[in-house]
């Protein structure tokens, strides 16, 4: 009996612990994001921080700055095609991302190779 209440007991506090609670977040104005530029996400991984976006003056490279990266086929806004940290609006799932724009204005075959060099870590 004394073992089954041990085994028990952590399994009712762990149960007990947890909640259905949504998460809110605050409303995005998008007004402004939508008059920057648009792009869409043409690759991702989803165990590589890197991913690509195609925009109206070619593909940039980014990396997602302390979050996930967004998955393929997402529409995002911002200064897609301008250097270092910034924020972006990802529209498709609604939220304010954080992500490095390390290359741009590159052909599809370019963003790709420099996307798997980044992300192999067997080329290094």
């Amino acid at each position: 009996m004394k073992r089954l209440f041990l085994l028990v007991l952590p399994l009712v506090l762990l149960l007990a612990s947890c909640s259905k609670e949504e998460l809110v977040r605050p409303p995005i104005d998008e007004t402004e994001w939508l008059k920057k530029e648009r792009g869409i996400v043409v690759a991702s991984s989803f165990n590589c921080d890197f991913f690509v976006v195609e925009t109206v003056r070619g593909y940039s490279l980014l990396r997602s700055w302390g979050g996930l990266a967004p998955v393929r086929g997402a529409v995002i806004y911002g200064d897609l095609n301008q250097w270092g940290v910034r924020t972006f609006y990802n529209r498709s799932e609604g939220y304010l991302m954080n992500a490095d724009v390390r290359d741009n204005r590159m052909s599809y075959f370019q963003a790709m190779d420099q996307m798997q060099w980044y992300c192999d870590p067997w080329s290094n």
